[in-house]
């Protein structure tokens, strides 16, 4: 298997055949191979459900190329390790509720906030088609790999791209009223701060789009918290793609506000991209 192919972990519930089912139909979009594991203890316990994997693949897309592996392991390292060499790993979700459980198939905020390549969360409340938009949230010009895959995966489905930077400007002291007709100090700082942010998107997009002429772009600016507004328009669209912005604490890396939001209630399948 190359190392431009899509990974899926099973373990024969239901959420893993809806993960199962979204990255064989993303390995097609892609033009890629499916690499199917199951994590286990022991290895011949695996062969039943990986079998049913490569059947089920097989009876909606025969000329798939799909691999299976069991790994033995814990699932968030199996996840992780095998993220690295791949173009997109795919996870589900227990319904629209918290992402718990230890299942293969289901997956926690530590796979998200471990993988080494784009990590594709399977979630949302509405069908999500190629006739919608991909939406990226962009944090700043630093997200450079974030602001890459989804212009590729816009490209991929023919979509239009929308982009959403989202800042908030710092609190600063009240001023006493001015006489003259000019903008206060503060107020200029304030100007100046929304003038560079605008500019985030066109900086951090123009050789993008210059790579991918055939991709609509529409961006917007807005002065409020990010995660409520990416939260909302995810409702209209296809996929959200959003940067890894990891923390480092005691318990090893962790997603920053905006990821740990969209994973929980997102309206629409998640792309975690990580950095670097």
């Amino acid at each position: 298997m190359t190392s431009h192919h899509i990974v899926v972990g099973v373990d024969g519930s239901l959420i893993s055949v809806r993960a199962l089912d979204r990255a064989a139909a993303e390995a097609v979009r892609h033009g890629t191979g499916l690499r199917v594991l199951y994590a286990v203890s022991d290895r011949d316990e695996a062969a039943p459900v990986l079998n049913h994997a490569v059947s089920r693949i097989h009876a909606r897309y025969p000329e798939l190329l799909v691999e299976t592996a069991a790994v033995e392991g814990g699932v968030v390292r199996s996840l992780a390790r095998e993220s690295a060499a791949a173009a997109l790993t795919v996870v589900g979700t227990r319904g629209l509720g918290a992402l718990t459980g230890p299942a293969f198939g289901s997956v926690s905020l530590r796979p998200a906030a471990l993988a080494q390549g784009p990590l594709l969360v399977v979630r949302g409340d509405h069908p999500c088609d190629d006739g919608q938009d991909v939406l990226l949230g962009l944090a700043d010009d630093t997200d450079t790999q974030a602001a890459a895959y989804a212009f590729q995966e816009a490209e991929r489905r023919g979509a239009r791209l929308r982009v959403l930077h989202s800042w908030s400007h710092r609190h600063s002291t009240p001023e006493l009223p001015s006489f003259v007709p000019t903008r206060s100090p503060g107020q200029e700082r304030l100007a100046r701060e929304a003038l560079a942010e605008e500019a985030v998107p066109r900086y951090a997009l123009t050789q993008l789009q210059d790579r991918h002429p055939d991709v609509t772009v529409e961006t917007h600016t807005v002065r409020a918290a990010p995660a409520a507004e990416l939260l909302a328009a995810t409702r209209e669209a296809a996929v959200v793609v959003i940067g890894a912005h990891r923390r480092t604490s005691v318990l090893g890396p962790r997603l920053g506000p905006v990821a740990r939001t969209l994973l929980h209630r997102a309206h629409c399948p998640v792309v975690v991209v990580p950095h670097g």
